[in-house]
């Protein structure tokens, strides 16, 4: 019998390992502006580039005037470029498959319009009924909104899902969502841990 009624994922750093792809989308960005780039080595940026909203990434990256313009550039690159840099992680395709059988899973990230391209790709948009993204909110994470509209398309209690990230955005964003919580291969004080996706099975699903 299931402990969650449906569980919701962020995206990058848990359905995928995706700075490579992050980072070259914001380089590509910031090369045609003129821009210094991101190095991999600067782990405060690199963090944000990997968890934050893009208008958020290139406001603080570039103040206001000139990530709006970087803005402008990003919405008209076609992200497919940067897919092949996104690796799945180990037996996520799989364990999709097994718990969308028992139960609606769901997509709560701070990607924009690059999630459908992506989840096409990998051919994994069947698994799940509710796509949630930066697109659908005024407010991304660490702002608990795109949580709550998940919940309320899928029709289900927010304390009955399971929401899995990998992030201190989020963390923040399930605690004012009032979700449970569990950090994937990170730990947050307070919060259920797991290290991969059969270890996921088995804590949402008991046997």
């Amino acid at each position: 019998m299931s402990r969650y009624r449906g569980i919701i994922f962020d995206c990058d750093g848990v359905l995928f390992e995706s700075h490579r792809a992050n980072l070259a989308y914001y380089n590509v960005v910031l090369e045609q502006l003129g821009e210094p780039l991101v190095d991999e080595q600067d782990e405060e940026k690199t963090n944000l580039c990997h968890t934050a909203a893009s208008p958020q990434v290139f406001e603080a990256l570039l103040g206001a005037e000139r990530g709006a313009q970087a803005l402008d550039i990003a919405s008209k690159m076609d992200y497919r470029q940067f897919i092949p840099f996104m690796t799945p992680e180990p037996g996520m395709a799989q364990a999709l498959a097994a718990l969308a059988r028992v139960m609606p899973l769901g997509v709560a990230t701070n990607r924009g319009s690059s999630m459908p391209e992506i989840l096409g790709h990998f051919d994994l948009a069947r698994h799940f009924s509710v796509v949630v993204t930066s697109r659908c909110v005024k407010r991304p994470k660490p702002h608990p909104d795109m949580l709550l509209l998940a919940s309320e398309r899928l029709a289900i209690d927010r304390g009955d899902l399971l929401f899995v990230g990998d992030s201190i955005l989020d963390y923040e964003a399930a605690r004012d969502a009032e979700m449970p919580f569990a950090s994937y291969k990170w730990q947050a004080r307070g919060a259920m841990h797991v290290s991969g996706f059969n270890e996921l099975v088995a804590l949402a699903i008991a046997i």
